[in-house]
């Protein structure tokens, strides 16, 4: 993981669903990797829902601690409903981050989120699942950039076969 940029990890996760969709946000965001902690996903990961097939492109790994073996200059940002936490549209992104999310029935960790760079928040009425807070994080990470690829050619690229919508001009 010596050249990642942005690395998702998640506690524990239970839903391939949610773990389908996280790749697949991974994928539309570019992140580097996706990690994982606990046992439950491992059980369940005959039920993948990865449809994009993304793990043909991201590595999707389960390790021990989501904090070992991170390269020196990347950061350690918790999402999480904590007490005390940074409002996400507030939030200033590290160029090289590990975004940590809790399971879907739980919380992370508190000696995980001690040892954390930052602790945000999205600002919902009641929690999102796994995957919606995932793609939330990371299309803010992205909107606050300031290369974004703004084009028609873009577009072409990266919108499913089946989308030919043009904007009439006015």
């Amino acid at each position: 993981m010596k050249d990642t940029s942005v690395i998702i990890g998640l506690s524990n996760p239970k839903s391939p669903t949610n773990v389908g969709a996280v790749l697949r946000a991974a994928g539309c965001y570019q992140a580097d990797a996706v990690i994982y902690t606990g046992t439950r996903y491992d059980k369940a990961a005959k039920f993948q829902t990865d449809t994009k097939q993304m793990l043909q492109t991201i590595p999707l790994s389960g390790v021990e601690s989501m904090l070992d073996d991170l390269p020196e200059d990347m950061k350690v940002v918790c999402v999480d409903f904590a007490e005390g936490a940074t409002l996400l549209p507030h939030f200033t992104h590290p160029e090289k981050a590990i975004y940590i999310f809790g399971p879907e029935d739980g919380s992370i960790a508190q000696d995980v989120a001690d040892k954390a760079d930052h602790v945000v928040y999205v600002p919902t009425v009641g929690c999102m699942n796994l995957a919606a807070s995932v793609n939330v994080v990371l299309y803010d990470r992205l909107a606050k950039q300031e290369n974004i690829v703004q084009s028609d050619e873009h577009i072409r690229q990266n919108r499913d076969n089946k989308n030919n919508l043009r904007v009439a001009a006015k």
